[in-house]
């Protein structure tokens, strides 16, 4: 019997929590040997359980993409110790670094264990064949995404195709990284070759949701193929003299056109399986008791894509943690008569900052700078909102400039001092919740720690059916790793690299921006950009894309690995982080901006760097560049 022993097992908790409390109790208790593990189908089926387990915690702050960047800031005392904020600020070290995932969390131990479980699943006689070909095509994904995971962050890494024997020589230990090409193209293998005997989608939603399906994988295939294609890892030179001990590039610096061209075939195949398989774009049926407007349920299309459990536009979602968290951290107290022990049960302290204010399109669908109708330069100058934007913001309030006349999705997303809520406990649009934030008001600051430190707050992610008032109650839905919009977005960008601006990359951002209550991008740049020609232009348009990327999908954290592959990141991070003056109590005083935080970015940022300790132990191992 062989006697090679296991880390201990990471309990599988997240995927199945809505669905089925039979697989909260999958970890066999001390399993010393690999034959036990996989002596039946059901000791299989528990070793199986936990692959899913090691899934990064994606609604979480240990996840590098929703705060290491420059979407969300928190007060000093809150995120003091928080890695990524640490890492947003330009702190990032070799000695203990700041969420590392090669040593830390399990990324490699989740390599293995997949690797344990492809090469024994022959073991159990009682294992019906089409169960066992779909347990392992979800475990070749699992690993793909895995190495994705990892690639992301550190670029080159160590492909682990098979375990090491426990009689390999020491040097077979110590592997070194390999290029990024051969990296992606071994992701891209392993997705290959699950696909097959993956379901098109989930048939038994009560126990399988969050499982892969053909969709999720050829998604993230696609994913995999735009960031190996972008600038990042496409033609870069500034890692040219980065060089592994036999002198090729670690990320290869000559451009290559086709891999725009795979990564367009990836997008294509992905939408044919994800439409297939019964996703679309979400829209808000409304409600059952009142009439609600076209705002409002324009604004609820828009949050319920996110919000929404289970809504056909979630291509993937992980519920491993559950947005629960995060809810609770950018939930809006509105309710004053609530008492302030239930006031203290949210956090309301994932601020959004004042450059994603800013980003938003106005209402006529293209950037506020650029609007030939908006009052850009006057932005931040004090008006009166008006009746047209009863459905958004209170008539009457004194505001700025700024929150006027914007797109819905800035309405949905934000909730900021005036704008309207609508939900967590009003279902009538005519009576919606009003968001108070100034100096001793519901919504602004209540102690050291909870508020908002900017004045604003990610509304896109809070469900609309919890309720702060005599108790806090959430509605829980699973985290959307992957939605359609996101593939649609993606295709409209990998078409333009390959052929510019075409009717099929229009056809593919316009679906998003007519969800979100926006013309099409030429007809909005034509009449009212005073760039009309950008979108013509392969760089232009690719401008626009990228815009509406970061708008679509903002606070969901795509925004910090979109930067990073467009290589953009050092041109965005260099910058202060502001917000309004939430301590004051009259509009001329809290309409002012200041300086929260600030964020920095060198190049050597792009990539994680590797623990020093770990670099001594590992001679083969290099350190990315300026670590």
């Amino acid at each position: 019997m062989r006697t090679i022993k296991l880390y201990p097992f990471v309990l599988f908790f997240g995927i199945f929590t809505f669905s089925c409390n039979s697989f909260l109790d999958v970890v066999p208790d001390n399993v010393a040997t690999i034959d036990i593990a996989f002596n039946s189908r059901v000791n299989a089926e528990r070793f199986f359980y936990t692959l899913y387990g090691y899934l990064p915690a994606h609604a979480s702050n240990s996840n590098p993409g929703l705060i290491a960047g420059d979407e969300i800031w928190t007060n000093d005392v809150t995120g003091r110790n928080w890695g990524g904020l640490n890492i947003a600020k330009g702190d990032q070290r070799i000695t203990n670094p700041y969420l590392d995932y090669w040593s830390d969390h399990n990324m490699f131990v989740a390599i293995r264990d997949c690797n344990i479980f492809l090469e024994n699943i022959d073991q159990p006689r009682d294992l019906e064949p089409f169960e066992k070909e779909r347990w392992i095509a979800e475990a070749k994904f699992l690993k793909a995404y895995y190495h994705f995971w990892l690639m992301r962050m550190y670029g080159p890494i160590p492909i682990i195709r098979e375990n090491i024997s426990v009689s390999g020589d020491v040097n077979e230990v110590r592997r070194s990284r390999d290029p990024v090409d051969e990296v992606v193209d071994y992701i891209v293998e392993l997705i290959d070759e699950a696909m097959p005997s993956l379901p098109e989608a989930i048939q038994n939603r009560g126990e399988e949701l969050g499982r892969i399906t053909k969709p999720i994988a050829a998604g993230i295939k696609a994913k995999v193929l735009a960031t190996a294609a972008s600038p990042m890892f496409n033609g870069n030179n500034f890692y040219s003299n980065w060089l592994n001990s036999d002198g090729v590039p670690y990320i290869n610096p000559n451009f290559d056109a086709q891999k725009w061209e795979r990564a367009a075939s990836a997008c294509d195949t992905a939408i044919i399986l994800a439409e297939a398989g019964g996703h679309s774009l979400y829209h808000y049926p409304g409600s059952s008791i009142f009439d609600l407007s076209d705002s409002t349920i324009l604004k609820m299309s828009i949050r319920g894509s996110v919000t929404e459990k289970w809504n056909p536009e979630v291509i993937w979602g992980s519920a491993n943690p559950t947005a629960a968290t995060l809810q609770n951290w950018s939930f809006t107290r509105i309710d004053p008569s609530a008492r302030a022990e239930i006031l203290e049960q949210v956090q309301s302290y994932w601020a959004a900052t004042f450059r994603m204010a800013e980003l938003y399109y106005s209402n006529n669908g293209v950037p506020i700078s650029e609007d030939k109708n908006f009052n850009y330069n006057d932005r931040l100058e004090l008006t009166t909102v008006g009746e047209d934007h009863q459905y958004y913001m209170e008539p009457g309030f004194e505001t700025v400039v700024l929150h006027l006349n914007r797109e819905a999705r800035f309405y949905a997303s934000l909730s900021f001092d005036g704008s309207l809520i609508y939900g967590q406990g009003r279902l009538d649009d005519q009576n919606q919740w009003v968001v108070r934030g100034k100096e001793s008001q519901v919504s602004g600051q209540i102690d050291a720690f909870r508020y908002s430190v900017t004045g604003y707050l990610p509304k896109k992610l809070v469900n609309e059916e919890d309720v702060l008032s005599t108790n806090y109650s959430r509605e829980i839905y699973p985290w959307p790793v992957l939605r359609l919009a996101d593939l649609y977005l993606l295709y409209a960008e990998v078409l333009n690299e390959v052929e510019g601006p075409s009717e099929k990359a229009y056809e593919y951002i316009d679906k998003v921006r007519e969800r979100a209550g926006l013309a099409g991008v030429e007809e909005s740049w034509q009449v009212h950009s005073t760039q009309p020609e950008k979108v013509a232009s392969k760089e232009g348009f690719r401008e626009i894309i990228h815009q509406e990327r970061l708008i679509e999908l903002a606070f969901e954290g795509h925004r910090f690995w979109d930067l990073r592959r467009w290589w953009k990141l050092e041109e965005k991070m260099n910058s202060n982080i502001r917000g309004w003056s939430i301590n004051k109590k009259t509009p001329e005083e809290y309409y002012q901006l200041r300086t929260v935080g600030e964020t920095k970015f060198t190049k050597k940022d792009y990539l994680w760097p590797i623990s020093e300790a770990d670099i001594i132990v590992n001679t083969n191992l290099d350190q990315a560049p300026g670590w």
